[in-house]
């Protein structure tokens, strides 16, 4: 069923999500929502199902793993999913004006941000210009693992999006409260190059 037919709840748009992150997997997409008549409809607005903050990572192309079409998300990218005003501003504006039932925040196997951040926190080189920001950023949740006993890659990386998700909730006023009242889900993801698989981190309102 295309993502736009689904009911706009955080468990039913969040179960499409999986469903169709399984269909990648197994190269059976249905590559929906990607013809003329959909370009033509979306020309009088758009009504995603969900908020996507992800990796600018070119390998880890949102619709694709999860094999929607045109306006089937709304998809905000940086360098290691890190979290600035303008990322906030993006989220709440889907929320808020686009209406969407779903926040979901996906890291990666691999993640080229948390791997430097680790490397430099380690004693090597740190990016000069705005790359340090990425360092920065991602910084503060590799501490909070290593302070929690975790030392590998995977659990670095998945501490990172946990991080990530808590921040949302725990910085933005306005999300926490549609996420506490029950209109809002909101999943924290891991998506593995190795198979194609999004493993879950944490899932708050969406089950």
């Amino acid at each position: 069923m295309p993502l736009r037919n689904v009911e706009r709840t955080p468990a039913a748009v969040w179960e499409a999500l999986k469903t169709g992150n399984q269909r990648f997997t197994e190269h059976r997409g249905d590559h929906p929502n990607q013809d003329g008549p959909r370009r033509q409809a979306l020309r009088e607005g758009q009504r995603p199902s969900a908020v996507v903050i992800s990796c600018s990572d070119s390998r880890v192309p949102v619709e694709i793993i999860f094999d929607v079409g045109l306006g089937d998300l709304f998809v905000v990218r940086t360098a290691g999913e890190i979290l600035d005003q303008a990322v906030f501003g993006s989220i709440e504006y889907a929320i808020e004006a686009l209406e969407v039932p779903l926040v979901v925040v996906m890291g990666h196997e691999s993640c080229g941000a948390v791997a430097a951040t680790v490397a430099a926190l380690d004693g090597g080189d740190i990016p000069g210009g705005y790359q340090r920001v990425l360092i920065e950023k991602v910084a503060p949740s590799i501490l909070e693992a290593r302070g929690l006993g975790k030392t590998t890659t995977e659990e670095f990386e998945c501490h990172h999006v946990l991080a990530t998700v808590n921040q949302i909730l725990s910085r933005s006023p306005e999300i926490a409260e549609r996420v506490e009242s029950g209109e809002v889900g909101i999943v924290g993801l891991r998506y593995r190059l190795s198979d194609g698989l999004t493993e879950t981190v944490i899932t708050r309102n969406a089950d």
